[in-house]
């Protein structure tokens, strides 16, 4: 019997973990108990049988100056985590978002195990901004599994390989969620304003945007004795989150884990949002948002002057128009926010205009194609199939 095929999955962030736990999933159902996983990530690739070295909370670093200060860091990271490969020989590697952490691991790998074939699982936004990253990624992987159309010139120009699988976004399953449940659980009844906010998944975005956000829900509070506050924290924050939302001076209730996250989604009648996957997520909820976030300021100075779109929301970018209203750095301030998220709390046709601009957008993005995990799963087996034929 042939030994089970060896996969390794590196995610360094939760959007990362939920992505490489998709694929393994997926890999699982066509294989059984003929594949095994390595690696790195977070607790839902755990739930996939992965061990991984560390706590991948630590690299949840954003921000060029951050980046340099966390380097011996992450460069032990990198270095543990090549170290997996070298001694498991996996029959494919599969480098998951988070460019700085997996271009740096892909480097390593190649430099000490040239043989192993490495994969990119979701491309750089090269259309938005730093395009030459399209040929050093084609230096360091084999190929690249791509959630944006808008990627296939630019590597096709750099020689690298490039399957285009879908974003992930874009095929949550709402079907089970479940609102009426969750707004009984927190005593919401039908039709009373619920406010949910999505404060971020990294520990720097916490500490950032968090005030802002607290600051709006504060001011909502204060004119809106009804509204229900609702804070999703994802698992690399929950700790912090619950912390911080516990402080408040006002009731607010916090929600973990996918399914609530997404019943929360499904049952409130606006969002703050931080800007990321997570307002794709929103739009095909239908739920109308109003987004935020912070950089660190010499980090927004430089990435100002590389990034072409004059938005940051994937939808907005894709409808040509700010649907949903952006605020950020200075702008992402408790009145702004709160400002917004009032307009559409006390309007429902506001927020029935933006949810089918929203709708529109996502139908533009490519919504109904592919199913990511499954179309990444098809890309790695040909892929090992192919450096296993015989030349």
């Amino acid at each position: 019997m042939s030994r089970p095929l060896c996969v390794m999955l590196v995610a360094a962030e939760a959007s990362g973990d939920d992505r490489g736990a998709g694929l393994a999933a997926a890999l699982r159902s066509r294989l059984g108990g003929n594949v095994r996983f390595v690696g790195v990530g977070g607790s839902q690739l755990a739930r996939e049988g992965l061990v991984s070295p560390f706590d991948i909370a630590e690299l949840s670093i954003l921000g060029v100056f951050e980046g340099l200060k966390a380097y011996p860091r992450i460069r032990r990271r990198v270095k543990e985590t090549a170290a997996i490969a070298v001694r498991e020989q996996p029959d494919v590697v599969v480098l998951i978002d988070s460019w700085g952490f997996t271009i740096r691991v892909a480097r390593e790998i190649r430099s000490l195990a040239p043989g192993i074939p490495l994969m990119k699982y979701v491309a750089p936004q090269i259309w938005a901004w730093r395009p030459g990253r399209a040929r050093v990624l084609a230096g360091a992987v084999d190929h690249v599994l791509s959630i944006n159309t808008l990627d296939a010139p630019y590597f096709e120009a750099a020689g690298l390989p490039m399957t285009f699988v879908g974003n992930g976004a874009l095929a949550l399953d709402f079907s089970m969620a479940d609102p009426a449940r969750l707004r009984a659980e927190i005593g919401a009844g039908e039709g009373e304003p619920l406010l949910l906010v999505l404060p971020g998944s990294r520990p720097g975005e916490i500490e950032r945007i968090m005030p802002a956000f607290e600051a709006a829900v504060d001011l909502l509070k204060g004119e809106r004795r009804a509204l229900h506050v609702l804070v999703a924290a994802a698992p690399t924050v929950a700790a912090s989150v619950r912390a911080r939302v516990a402080a408040w001076p006002h009731k607010a209730h916090v929600v973990e884990g996918e399914r609530g996250k997404l019943d929360a989604m499904k049952a409130a009648t606006v969002a703050l949002a931080c800007s990321g996957t997570v307002t794709t997520e929103l739009a095909l909820a239908g739920c109308p948002m109003v987004v935020g976030y912070r950089l660190p300021p010499m980090t927004y100075a430089v990435l100002r002057r590389l990034v072409k779109p004059p938005w940051v929301t994937l939808f907005n970018i894709a409808a040509g128009a700010e649907i949903a209203p952006e605020h950020l750095q200075d702008d992402c301030r408790g009145e702004t926010l709160a400002r917004d998220l009032a307009e559409r709390l006390d309007d429902p046709r506001l927020r029935a205009r933006q949810i089918a601009a929203q709708d529109a957008a996502l139908i533009q993005m490519g919504r109904g194609g592919p199913d990511p995990s499954e179309a990444a799963a098809d890309a790695v087996l040909k892929l090992v199939a192919e450096r296993a034929a015989p030349a």
